[in-house]
């Protein structure tokens, strides 16, 4: 039987490129860890890569062998902020931005698993003598974020700049909301094996009313 996909299955990780579309997201729970500073230098984020993703197998083969529930490993996904939104923007200095990297687990695992996953990496890295210095900062957290405005963008990270521009100070406001989260992206391509100009990623911001 073919694993779980929830990719497939929750409209929270449907867009299209070329269009912001308003999202019901739904309260989903996440491997979490926080960082700052640009990812493409910060030795903090590969920690937090590397990190993440042993877990995310660990709880995956857990819940298959333990409950019989078999998912697929979600992609990576991270919430940014700064203290100045334009340098996502029309800045974009990478130096400023705050980081939480996350992989979705679904609502089945629990604290004790997670717990339990968290001493598994750790005693193969002991073994292998291949220390994961982050481990200890992953969390279990539930993240709600509800009506949001999402859309897909295709190519560099780097080119993102004006989506996200045309987002908040066009869409949003025409369409009588207001930013009420972190902006958060969800990483659809394999980082390692894509063509920088065929990375798909969803951008996705939290909103309320304004009115």
């Amino acid at each position: 039987m073919a694993a779980i996909d929830p990719k497939k299955t929750l409209d929270a990780y449907r867009a299209k490129r070329g269009e912001f579309r308003i999202v019901e997201v739904p309260p989903m729970q996440y491997l979490m860890i926080d960082g700052a500073g640009d990812p493409n230098t910060s030795p903090a984020y590969a920690e937090a890569v590397s990190a993440l993703f042993p877990l995310a197998y660990t709880l995956k083969f857990a819940s298959r062998d333990e409950l019989g529930i078999d998912t697929v490993v979600m992609p990576l996904e991270g919430l940014w902020h700064a203290s100045d939104m334009e340098s996502f923007t029309t800045h974009r200095d990478k130096s400023a931005w705050q980081w939480t990297l996350m992989i979705m687990v679904g609502d089945h695992i629990t604290s004790s698993m997670f717990a339990d996953a968290v001493e598994s990496v750790a005693q193969r890295a002991a073994k292998k003598k291949e220390p994961v210095p982050a481990l200890g900062s992953v969390r279990l957290e539930t993240l709600d974020e509800g009506m949001s405005v999402q859309t897909l963008h295709v190519g560099p990270f780097d080119d993102e700049g004006p989506v996200l521009d045309d987002l908040h100070h066009r869409f949003i406001p025409e369409h009588g909301l207001t930013m009420s989260g972190l902006h958060h992206e969800i990483y659809l391509s394999d980082l390692r094996r894509t063509d920088p100009a065929k990375l798909r990623t969803i951008l996705r911001q939290p909103v309320s009313s304004s009115v």
